[in-house]
């Protein structure tokens, strides 16, 4: 498995999939929201090699400034294969999310199949009294455009 490939946003416009389904999910003011796409320009399909980009964006909808320290991530693939991924920030970064602002982010999974899923936890802090806080990253599919008829 491979996590935390940083793309920038101008190259995923250069990406020929269209950006599936947005799922949401709100914890304690901060609403975590991911899309998908499958990037057959980084994939080997005759290696069972399938990459698939997801965009998140995280929106802090509280009255005070929050940070991301850390995610922590659980992968399957249609195989049943798991895997976890943690780390500290997202894509080398650890952002602070001031009151009613959002951070954009893309990165990227590597699966052994066509079809695979990604769930997990952002460890954020509270900057005015330093709680923290597990943030839920909802549950998305990734799935080769071919597979979903």
């Amino acid at each position: 498995m491979y996590l935390g490939f940083g793309l920038s946003l101008h190259k995923q416009k250069n990406i020929n999939t269209p950006l599936f389904t947005m799922v949401k999910a709100l914890t304690q003011g901060v609403e975590i929201s991911v899309k998908t796409a499958y990037s057959p320009t980084h994939s080997i399909p005759k290696d069972n090699q399938y990459f698939f980009i997801y965009t998140i964006t995280i929106e802090n909808k509280n009255d005070f400034s929050v940070q991301l320290l850390s995610r922590h991530w659980h992968i399957y693939d249609s195989n049943g294969d798991y895997s976890q991924v943690q780390g500290e920030g997202v894509v080398g970064l650890q952002p602070v999310i001031e009151p009613n602002k959002k951070h954009t982010y893309t990165s990227g999974c590597n699966l052994k199949t066509e079809i695979g899923k990604m769930s997990g936890t952002y460890t954020m802090i509270r900057l005015f009294d330093e709680k923290k806080f597990e943030a839920k990253i909802p549950e998305f599919t990734m799935v080769l455009e071919a597979k979903m008829n």
